[in-house]
């Protein structure tokens, strides 16, 4: 047996993430199955809308952020770090920043893991993507104005064979 003080980082990180998409997974299969995809995708956008300033919050106490986010370069930094606890790597999804107020998202290609458990409960064509909704929310939580091109709305891997794309922040 190992003891949790001996687990690395990343390991935990990891084994929290995925026991949280899990739990997320779950509760996405059975309001489909109780509901239907419409109602689901409604659902599941709201608890998102509501669960974003809270994680956003957390992310900014644990980083020992007390004020507000006021630029691009507290913005980046603050982004980066977050992501490290809040976007593990079995997530498949990359976030650069090529320039001054963009910044740019990436999806391993068909590696998606919304993607790839909504495919398996044969929702994914009317599904609506909660992953980059969830990132639009945490803009908003921080009273950052967006633009994603492309917008987002259905599911990007399935609709185009690829997910990938830029936000621009103002």
């Amino acid at each position: 047996m190992q003891f949790v003080k001996n687990i690395s980082q990343k390991k935990l990180i990891d084994v929290l993430g995925k026991c949280w998409m899990t739990h997320d997974g779950m509760w996405f299969f059975h309001c489909l199955q109780e509901f239907g995809i419409e109602a689901t995708n409604r659902i599941n956008k709201s608890a998102i809308q509501s669960l974003a300033p809270i994680e956003i919050n957390r992310m900014k106490h644990v980083l020992g952020i007390e004020k507000n986010i006021e630029n691009f370069d507290e913005f980046k930094l603050f982004f980066m770090e977050a992501s490290k606890l809040m976007v593990p790597d079995f997530m498949n999804v990359s976030f650069n920043f090529p320039e001054k107020n963009r910044m740019t998202w990436d999806f391993n290609q068909g590696k998606c893991f919304a993607y790839r458990g909504i495919k398996k409960l044969g929702a994914i064509d009317k599904y609506e993507c909660g992953v980059l909704f969830r990132i639009r929310c945490w803009l908003e939580a921080l009273e950052i104005d967006n633009k994603f091109d492309p917008e987002i709305d259905k599911c990007s891997m399935h609709v185009n064979g690829t997910c990938t794309g830029e936000i621009h922040l103002f």
